[in-house]
């Protein structure tokens, strides 16, 4: 009779316990670290992907003309301003001569008393050709002595050096005109091309040294994006391939174009293949120099192979595989990837086979004992 109220006290107890330790459990196996985790699968499918390579650039010009001085000097005007177009052959400016019209003054002169001086020696040198050809039929008559004739071929060889003399002044003298004449043209600032101004490094009264720019041209038709792109992707990256370009200030506005030429050297620095991108249609109105760019290149169809997304590719101790679902259990398969798309799939050279379903997304890490249970979404992690 006394053994009643602790035998009841213990039913009651494990009564009250028991559901506890159940739910313990319930809550262990199902949302504790015993408990399956949640992953999303997708199956292996075939099909061919366009591979394409994403990169940025930036805006240049192909084409572009420093226009300056040829010796150093001061600027006297300059008529244009940033963002005018200009023709072939227009006026931008002039530098100032200083004393340069005076030197060519100088030189007119100086070129006046060479050609002076030639006539002079030509006249000289007739009288003397003259004088020795008289000489010579006299000495033939017997009238003058050899002596004689000898004095007048000296004065005739005298007179002809005098006059080649006085030729390789006057040549000189000329020559000197036209460098000071080319130099007196250089003072003038001429458009090479139709372009655009793009820059104005001087205003009138700056001095400016030789090979200083005053003002700088582009040529507004050769717009390109010097693009780059990351070298683990580049390959296949050739000249002629169809190319998309998204200005940074048009971010809602897609430019057809193509690649012009993939660059021989590299960014070794950075790791980088670095191309040319021409627009199929220039973009008006013109976009600013240095502005950036996303391009998106589109590479050659790959043929047809087994296609996964990217997210479902995983390292494992060195080794990227995949998580395949095998009757309800893991198996980790190592595997080959082979090209990629911009939307995330990536093409299987070997490890699986079309109709395989494969781990996508997980909630933890996941191990060959990992007990899972498929969802068709997880919050937070898979899209």
């Amino acid at each position: 009779m006394k053994r009643l109220p602790l035998q009841r006290r213990t039913l009651t107890l494990l009564a009250v316990l028991l559901p506890i330790v159940l739910l313990f459990i319930y809550v262990i196996l199902r949302s504790g670290p015993l408990a399956p985790v949640a992953v999303t699968a997708t199956t292996a499918g075939t099909r061919a992907i366009t591979p394409a390579l994403f990169g940025i650039g930036t805006v240049e010009a192909r084409y572009t003309y420093r226009i300056g001085p040829t010796f150093a000097g001061r600027a006297q005007r300059v008529d244009v301003q940033v963002g005018d177009r200009v023709e072939a052959g227009q006026l931008l400016g002039m530098m100032d001569p200083v004393d340069l019209d005076q030197r060519i003054q100088a030189q007119d002169a100086a070129a006046r008393r060479a050609e002076a001086q030639l006539r002079e020696a030509d006249a000289r040198q007739r009288y003397a050709q003259a004088q020795s050809r008289r000489y010579e039929q006299l000495l033939a008559a017997h009238a003058v002595s050899t002596e004689a004739v000898d004095g007048k071929r000296q004065e005739l060889q005298v007179a002809t050096a005098a006059q080649h003399a006085a030729g390789e002044e006057l040549a000189r003298a000329r020559a000197d005109r036209a460098a000071l004449l080319a130099q007196r043209a250089n003072l003038q600032l001429l458009a090479p091309v139709d372009g655009l101004v793009s820059r104005r490094d001087a205003d009138p009264g700056t001095t400016v040294v030789a090979g200083q720019a005053v003002v700088e041209l582009i040529d507004p038709h050769s717009l390109w994006i010097n693009a780059r792109f990351d070298q683990l992707s580049a390959h296949g990256l050739a000249a002629g391939l169809p190319a998309r370009v998204t200005l940074r200030s048009r971010a809602g506005q897609t430019l057809d174009g193509k690649v012009l030429w993939v660059e021989p050297m590299a960014d070794a620095v950075t790791e980088e293949t670095l191309a040319k991108i021409v627009f199929d249609r220039l973009p008006q109105p013109l976009p600013p120099l240095g502005e950036l760019a996303q391009v998106t290149v589109a590479l050659p169809t790959a043929p047809a192979l087994p296609v996964l997304p990217n997210a479902a590719i995983r390292q494992v101790n060195g080794i990227r595989g995949v998580w395949k679902l095998v009757d309800g259990d893991l198996r980790f398969s190592a595997v080959e990837p082979g090209v990629a798309d911009l939307d995330g799939n990536v093409q299987i050279r070997q490890g699986v086979q079309p109709g395989d379903r494969v781990v996508v997304y997980s909630e933890n890490a996941l191990t060959a004992h990992s007990r899972i249970h498929v969802v068709d979404h997880i919050p937070g992690i898979s899209p």
